[in-house]
């Protein structure tokens, strides 16, 4: 589905305003609602018909009401488009503007519980097709692993879910199933980053809410274990001790991929590893380290951090792509979608577990919010919607806007920064004055980014988000504005349901991008941005997400008639999906994350559920949660490096003194000129000033300059300037384009399945080739 210049592409969407523009389903609602004397302000599904006391009619008022009735029916069917023989609809989205939402406590009890009984149905479906295997297959009712004899990856990576849930009976097989059965004997290799988030994540959540909330799922008497055996902690010990190999390189960056078996690092075939996936293993080897008391897992860890704060990139702001050898950057690539994401999610989360007491990381995060509104913010041309786009070719050059689904994790992630967890109320009222105007930028740049995401649901025929999304900007896009002390963000416009409305020209979805894997990042945002702004409309939003996700990804057993899974999908922009367009995949991210994030958003902390309260604890990448715990007076934990004196930043390329490049635009302007304060402010559309400002002999009307060098290469073949660098990460970009798994594929061991986001599909040279692992880090 494409929205551009007014038109929306394909059938089921070009349908849909087809029948709006004919006057066949446009404005039914209203119409109905006319009929009724009711308000258009509110869903009609919303609206509780009250009823005085039943007593019984004559039988001749009896069937004139049925007559009226069964007239209005068929006069809603055909206002709807029923008995059209075009395919059926469902509306874009139920939620308007300026809605009340309900804040009663029975309901979102029941809505929480909902969540549960769709984790039941999917753990249940899993048990019995699949069980122990680290792939599930929902339409084939199969599963698949990943190595020899499985390494238990739905279960281990699922199980805190099953605590959190109370469910005393899975919690108890998953530990029967750990303790017999779980291993990392399997002469294969595995990535290192997705076993540290998944698996050993998994294990240390286990660990911290089984013996610090035993009342969520308390061990069963005939439990495989007496007390005070310490399953889940021996086997993640076990596990770090192995992952430690990945870090054995000359600069301290682990390698892409480990050999569990023999402890050993295993590089990708290009020998690079993302700066995601490398940035993204501290919370859980912290935790171990303060757990078992062995600090080596906290010093392996955060040397990586030193190695990549002293290269000072400008805003704080990283190539996606570094080579352990050097531990220098590769390419000029910044974004925070995929192999980028989780880096700058857990500068902050460090600082946030141990209390403060490794404020370097804070210093980090700030750096980062600054470069992020300096280069990757922009609004939409439409409605002003807020996004962060990407720079594949460096800060100094053009802005691509474009999302992926997981970059939605920022919203949550920059309330958070902003409280420390606590609601926004409190956190006022314990800074005081130390809350300031940059706090309430901040903060409403993570309310303005969270509509924008939830658009990207809105927008579509199932309300599901897309994998990708791009976005219709200003050219050059407009900046924030750090010299204007009287600037302000624009306001974006309201997602409102009409159909026509402009801020849906603002998004444009590629059909190679339309599929959905029931990511949890959106949610994940809105659990957050819930229970910090105390906000009820994020649960609302939530609980319309979780309904379409339980509609449209449902698999129904043909011969019982009853849901069994949930599944993913090729396309969000037809409702129904056909069943050729859903995958045979679910992702084990479904049970850990996504369901997990439901539940918590529509769950009270503080109730009677017992559950962790959000200042309490830090949780990884994976929805995994981990205690905080304070370092202050402690003499081994602490923060083993010092940043770098900051050096000046250089000027941009090209530039003569007094000069700028303004940032997605290349021309240079002087600060002197009449317009330069509007061109960094993004104020004016500048084809005519690029004109005006265009060198003599340029053709194009742009003189862009040559890419900035970000690292020197060791490298002969990709010398000048990176040139033949760049063509090898293109190339090795487009290689990695995600794919659906195909049905049939060969086993791991064979390592020729294709699947979604997969890191490791190069023959690692050393340990046997490498297993492919779904990971969040889609490229």
């Amino acid at each position: 589905m494409s929205f551009q210049n007014g038109a929306v592409t394909g059938d089921q969407d070009s349908y849909w305003r087809h029948k709006q523009a004919n006057g066949s389903a446009k404005g039914a609602i209203s119409k109905i609602n006319d009929i009724l004397g009711g308000s258009d302000d509110l869903p009609m599904y919303k609206d509780k018909p009250h009823f005085p006391q039943s007593r019984r009619r004559k039988w001749w008022q009896q069937r004139r009401s049925l007559t009226v009735l069964a007239t209005l029916t068929i006069t809603i069917l055909w206002l709807t488009g029923w008995f059209s023989t075009a395919p059926k609809l469902e509306s874009y989205s139920s939620f308007t503007s300026g809605q009340t939402y309900t804040k009663d406590p029975k309901l979102w009890r029941e809505r929480a519980d909902a969540v549960r009984e769709v984790f039941k149905t999917t753990w249940n479906g899993y048990e019995k097709h699949a069980w122990g295997m680290d792939e599930y297959h929902p339409l084939s009712k199969t599963g698949r692993n990943m190595v020899e004899g499985g390494m238990g990856w739905i279960i281990v990576d699922s199980l805190d879910t099953a605590i959190l849930m109370n469910l005393t009976s899975e919690v108890a097989r998953a530990r029967e199933w750990i303790s017999t059965s779980l291993s990392y004997t399997a002469d294969h290799d595995v990535n290192t980053f997705e076993t540290t988030i998944r698996m050993l994540g998994g294990l240390l959540s286990a660990y911290y809410l089984s013996t610090n909330y035993p009342h969520l799922a308390p061990l069963l008497d005939d439990d495989v274990l007496q007390p005070g055996e310490d399953l889940y902690i021996e086997k993640a010990t076990d596990l770090a001790d192995r992952l430690l190999g990945a870090y054995d390189t000359p600069s301290g960056i682990p390698q892409a991929s480990v050999n569990l078996n023999k402890s050993e690092g295993i590089p990708a075939g290009d020998g690079l590893s993302s700066t995601a996936e490398a940035a993204t293993l501290q919370l859980e080897m912290k935790y171990l380290s303060k757990t078992t008391g062995e600090p080596i897992y906290w010093e392996r860890s955060e040397q990586i951090l030193k190695v990549i704060d002293d290269q000072q990139m400008e805003g704080g702001l990283v190539p996606i792509f570094m080579h352990p050898s050097s531990g220098t950057f590769r390419g000029q690539n910044i974004r925070l979608g995929s192999r980028g994401d989780s880096y700058y999610e857990y500068l902050i989360k460090q600082f946030l577990q141990t209390k403060g007491g490794e404020p370097v990381y804070k210093e980090m995060w700030d750096d980062v919010m600054d470069g992020i509104k300096r280069y990757l913010i922009t609004w939409t041309k439409h409605s002003n919607l807020a996004i962060i786009g990407e720079r594949p070719g460096g800060l100094h050059h053009e802005l691509t806007p474009k999302m992926d689904h997981l970059v939605a994790f920022m919203p949550g992630t920059i309330a958070l920064s902003l409280t420390n967890g606590t609601t926004v109320k409190d956190a006022k009222a314990r800074l005081g004055p130390l809350w300031t105007k940059k706090h309430d930028e901040d903060l409403r740049l993570a309310e303005e980014l969270m509509k924008s995401f939830w658009g990207m649901y809105k927008v579509t025929a199932t309300g599901l988000a897309p994998e990708i999304s791009y976005f219709a900007i200003d050219n050059p896009p407009r900046q924030w504005s750090f010299d204007d002390p009287d600037w302000s963000p624009p306001t974006p416009d309201e997602l409102s349901d009409d159909i026509h409305a402009p801020w849906r020209l603002d998004y444009d979805i590629h059909p190679q991008d339309e599929h959905n894997l029931q990511r949890p990042e959106t949610v994940e945002s809105l659990f957050y941005m819930y229970h910090i702004t105390g906000d009820t409309k994020y649960r609302e939003w939530g609980w319309e997400m979780f309904e379409n996700f339980r509609t449209h990804t449902q698999v129904i057993d043909e011969l019982t008639g009853q849901v069994y899974a949930y599944t993913s999908l090729d396309t969000v922009t037809e409702s129904p999906v056909r069943p050729k367009r859903r995958r045979d995949n679910m992702e084990s991210f479904w049970l850990a994350e996504t369901l997990k994030y439901f539940y918590l958003l529509f769950s009270d902390l503080d109730g009677e559920d017992g559950l962790p309260k959000l200042e309490d604890i830090v949780i990884n990448t994976e929805a995994h949660i981990f205690p905080r715990f304070s370092i202050e007076d402690s003499k081994v934990w602490k923060t083993g490096w010092s940043r770098k004196p900051k050096k000046a930043a250089s000027p941009a390329p090209d530039a003569q003194q007094g000069q700028q490049v303004p940032v997605g635009l290349g021309v240079r302007i002087d600060p002197k000129d009449d317009w330069a304060a509007d061109v960094k402010a993004g104020n004016i559309g500048l084809e005519k000033k690029a004109e005006e400002a265009e060198p003599e002999g340029e053709e194009d009307g742009y003189a862009f300059p040559p890419p900035p060098v970000v690292v020197a290469s060791t490298n002969k073949e990709v010398d000048e300037q990176g040139r033949s660098l760049d063509e090898k990460l293109a190339k090795m970009e487009q290689e990695w384009v995600d794919k659906s798994w195909d049905d049939g594929a060969a086993g791991a061991g064979a390592g020729k399945g294709k699947g979604p986001k997969s890191h490791t599909s190069h023959n690692g040279g050393g340990g046997g080739e490498a297993v492919k692992l779904k990971d969040r880090n889609r490229s």
